[in-house]
Order: structure tokens, then C-alpha cells, then sequence
């Protein structure tokens, strides 16, 4: 993937009966476009201007969670957007993606640095040594 824009999406997902464990999953158009990669975290978008994210670098989802919000896991949970963007791969090597996001409420540079296995951090500026 080279400097061209490619789309973002933050959903709010709910899960149990009472809908109230809730994460948000940030979800990037990867590659060829044919997928989202996907994080789970454990921060709202205005949140993680102020402070990091744990992520956890769960299953590709397709592309129609760009847009989709409503019921999930056959009615156990449900989705809604809370924030939407383009995106340029600034750089992507082993244990560090920098990302440049132009969204409703994430813009700028952001990182997503890798810790161990599937949990990474979501960042934004730069990774915390």
C-alpha cells in the first residue's frame, strides 16, 4: 500500500444481554481494499486523544462494516459508527504501523505499536518508550 487515502472506521460495539460491555473496534481498508484490519479498543476516539489505547489485533472483518451499524453475533451485540475518515500508510514495519488519519475526530499521526503476541497499543504522535 502506497500514499494513496483509504478508509477507516471506528464502531461502538455493545455486547451481552445488557449491552453493556462495550469496546470499539477500528477497522482499516488493508492491502488490495479487500479486507478490514482490525483492532479491538478499549478507548472511545476522544479518549485516545489524550491517552493510549490497548488494542488487540483481532479477525479481518469485510468491507461492508465500512458503513454497517446495527445487530451482530446473530443478536447479542450491536454496532454503531462513532467515527469515519481516510487514512495514509506512512510506514509499516515489523512492531510499529504509523498511520496518518484524517477523521471527524482523529487527525493527524497515530501509531499502532505492537507489545506482544495479538495486543498492540494505539497511539497518538508517536510510541511511549
Amino acid at each position: 500500500m502506497g500514499q494513496e487515502d483509504k478508509r477507516f472506521v471506528i464502531q461502538e460495539h455493545t455486547r451481552g444481554i445488557r449491552r453493556r460491555r462495550i469496546h470499539w473496534d477500528f477497522m482499516l481498508e488493508w492491502g488490495s481494499g479487500q479486507t478490514l484490519q482490525t483492532y479491538r479498543l478499549d478507548k472511545a476516539p476522544q479518549q485516545i486523544l489524550r491517552s493510549s489505547a490497548n488494542a488487540v489485533k483481532i479477525f479481518d472483518h469485510p468491507l461492508k462494516f465500512l458503513t454497517y451499524q446495527g445487530p451482530v453475533n446473530k443478536g447479542r451485540g450491536s454496532v454503531r459508527i462513532v467515527e469515519t475518515g481516510t487514512y495514509q500508510l506512512v510506514n509499516n514495519e515489523h512492531n510499529r504501523i504509523e498511520l496518518n488519519l484524517n477523521g471527524q475526530i482523529l487527525k493527524g499521526k497515530f501509531t499502532l505499536c505492537h507489545v506482544k503476541d495479538d495486543k498492540w497499543k494505539f497511539i497518538a504522535d508517536s510510541c511511549i518508550a
